[in-house]
């Protein structure tokens, strides 16, 4: 006759094993593609395309990109966000929908949820060459003067993510089957966005209603979320649960967005994701994703490798994608 002490241990066994087989986003290392052996960069591809595919999102270990400059810009962002509220709201400019500058606390929504978002940010997009044809057409970055290291900060961490991204998709691009140079084509002159994200501390918010960020797909092509402060971002899994990604400091995770969902037909969707409320109400925390975004006039059209039982999305250019989407989240 079973004991209780064996009914126990039984059921400590169970949970611990359930406890190993939950589902974790897969950590892959960047380096190994850019500096390994040819076996290494097709590992790397298969894992970079089969964890967008599995899970929508992907942490890369290890980078390219200078930790230093990642720190420095952190200290900017907690600077700046510190500043007395009429000073930061110097930098708000309501036609611009969010594309530059300040966007307040509380202004975004997410697409169909009208409860605002418990967080604030800053844009900053990219610094175009003055023969540029999209020179005019994206706004110009605005920088806070009471920062003077805020623009030559921001500026390098832009270029070390962009040149990232461009190495990113470059491998996605081998996995879709799309010419050499495709993507790279895509994004050159791209309306590609940093986005410094304060979320304040809850005490005092409706909590009920307003989370730090309510659950949404991003918009681009894919996102590079270089080190966050603080826990709480989840993806919904896609038996429906709510899964923690979890990363350590000096890691980068990747997800895919509406753009890239649209160009490979749902074979890379765009994640259901949001960022939770914290236990404790006095908690505030920082993050800085990169939005990799085509050129405006880029033409998001099912790849022909993906095309299968047939295209699932009407033809429509990036610029006017994004346009659409503004509008839903409440910046336009």
């Amino acid at each position: 006759m079973e004991t209780q002490n064996q009914k126990m241990t039984e059921t400590k066994t169970m949970d611990t094993n359930m406890q190993e087989t939950k589902r974790q986003v897969p950590e892959l290392s960047l380096l190994s593609y850019v500096e390994g052996s040819e076996t290494d960069r097709v590992k790397f591809i298969d894992d970079l395309f089969g964890g967008l595919k599995d899970y929508g999102f992907i942490i890369l270990k290890d980078h390219i990109i200078d930790q230093a400059k990642v720190d420095r810009a952190y200290e900017y962002v907690h600077e700046f966000f510190q500043l007395p509220e009429d000073v930061k709201m110097k930098y708000y400019n309501a036609d611009l929908a969010g594309q530059r500058g300040l966007t307040p606390f509380k202004r975004e929504h997410a697409k169909d949820n009208p409860n605002p978002d418990l967080k604030e940010f800053w844009h900053v997009g990219r610094e175009l060459s003055a023969d540029s044809q999209y020179k005019g057409v994206y706004p110009e970055n605005i920088w806070p003067t009471e920062i003077p290291e805020f623009k030559k900060a921001f500026t390098e961490l832009y270029s070390a993510m962009d040149a990232t991204s461009v190495i990113l998709l470059e491998a996605l691009g081998v996995a879709l089957e799309v010419k050499p140079g495709f993507f790279k084509e895509m994004i050159h002159d791209g309306n590609s966005i940093l986005r410094t994200i304060h979320y304040p501390p809850t005490k005092g918010q409706d909590t009920q209603n307003s989370i730090r960020a309510a659950a949404h797909e991003d918009i681009n092509l894919i996102t590079m979320l270089v080190g966050a402060t603080a826990s709480g971002l989840q993806l919904l899994d896609r038996d429906g649960s709510w899964l923690d990604v979890n990363s350590k400091p000096g890691q980068i995770v990747v997800d895919t967005g509406d753009m890239m969902s649209r160009l490979t037909n749902d074979v890379l969707p765009a994640t259901t994701h949001r960022v939770v409320n914290p236990e404790t109400d006095g908690e505030r925390r920082y993050s800085m994703p990169y939005f990799v975004h085509p050129h405006s006039k880029a033409n998001l059209s099912c790849l022909d490798s993906c095309v299968g039982g047939g295209r699932k999305y009407e033809d429509i250019t990036a610029g006017d994608f994004l346009i659409q989407r503004l509008k839903e989240i409440g910046l336009m």
